[in-house]
């Protein structure tokens, strides 16, 4: 991966991005959009999109740009906040951590604090930790001192810099799922190298999916696109205690996981597949026999039916402060997308089952 792309990459996971505030996050998006796209746009809903123009189908390629966090609920008379979750959080892995609030007037960092363990009655101590006994320090005086630096309603992110380890792997928050939002503007980046395919493509940054799938509801009926892929994290099974009975195999640094089933669209599958096959890409075929829990389930609904592909990239301790992919999982994915699509229009195939 070049090292401007990384560059791209590491803004984005810095940028906080919890559902329903995407904005500053959107907005990296699309300033990097409008180095090499025909045309850069966004919507009410807090979508961004990217389009290299052309006269075929049109194709969507999406992933959304929010993450997991936290809003303010409550602020104490003696300047703690209080908290609810933005998305599913993991109660436990909250604890200890350090907060970056996303105050009016600029960022407030704090911790999460809950009763040390010498203080603990020994039922107490047995007991796991729930987010109603957590609440976040500024290190406010008191509630006025609170209250001039944060407000009720204030979203928040769990602070912690992205890690490079090794050659190939990163740890961050939020690559669930800037990494998808990343990889489809990188896989419109492909398109727009060399010959242009004939389709009309669309990369689309999608708002709320980990609350409401919103954003890929409304974006998809906008486009009302042929054809389109989604781009998701999956979770890796390459770490102990994994369930690859249950869940299959699959790998950092394996390449994509295609999935099949569900909302997935046959004739789409294969032809991922086949993208994969002919361009020498590394990849795993995922089962989805029921829901898929990503955007593909609300775009195959939309309208009269939308043909849905899904492209996921393996992503270890989902939903925590310290997710991990792989940097080559992220380029093929993008470069399967691309050959994908590229196919898709040269092939003047219908999708109907």
């Amino acid at each position: 991966m070049r090292d401007e792309t990384k560059a791209f990459l590491r803004r984005l996971l810095e940028t906080a991005s919890p559902s329903g505030f995407e904005m500053e996050a959107a907005r990296v998006w699309r300033e990097e959009a409008a180095t090499f796209a025909d045309e850069v746009i966004s919507d009410p809903m807090g979508n961004s999109y990217a389009r290299l123009r052309g006269d075929g189908p049109v194709v969507m390629i999406e992933g959304h740009i929010d993450e997991i966090g936290v809003m303010v609920t409550h602020i104490d008379d003696d300047g703690f906040l209080w908290f609810r979750p933005i998305g599913g959080w993991d109660d436990q892995v909250l604890v200890g951590q350090r907060i970056r609030v996303l105050g009016e007037h600029g960022p407030v960092l704090g911790v999460l604090g809950k009763k040390p363990r010498h203080q603990l009655s020994e039922e107490d101590m047995n007991k796991v930790s729930k987010i109603s006994g957590l609440w976040i320090d500024i290190g406010a005086h008191d509630a006025d001192d609170a209250r001039s630096r944060v407000a009720i309603g204030d979203p928040g992110v769990i602070e912690q810099p992205l890690l490079e380890l090794g050659d190939d792997l990163i740890a961050c928050r939020g690559l669930d799922n800037r990494v998808g939002a990343f990889v489809a503007l990188e896989a419109l980046r492909y398109l727009s190298q060399g010959e242009r395919s004939k389709a009309d493509v669309w990369a689309v940054a999608t708002s709320q999916e980990e609350i409401t799938f919103g954003g890929a509801h409304t974006s998809a009926f906008r486009l009302d696109p042929v054809v389109a892929i989604a781009i998701d994290v999956t979770h890796a099974t390459d770490h102990p205690d994994a369930d690859v009975r249950g869940n299959g195999l699959c790998k950092l640094g394996g390449g994509p996981a295609l999935a099949r089933g569900s909302a997935i669209h046959p004739g789409v599958h294969r032809m991922l597949v086949d993208a994969a096959r002919a361009e020498d890409i590394p990849y795993v075929v995922e089962a989805s026999p029921r829901s898929t829990g990503t955007d593909a389930d609300a775009i195959a609904y939309e309208r009269a039916g939308i043909a849905c592909g899904l492209v996921s990239v393996p992503n270890r301790y989902m939903h925590s402060p310290s997710e991990m992919a792989s940097y080559s999982d992220l380029d093929n994915c993008s470069r399967v997308i691309a050959a994908f699509t590229r196919r898709f229009a040269e092939s003047g195939v219908t999708l109907d089952r």
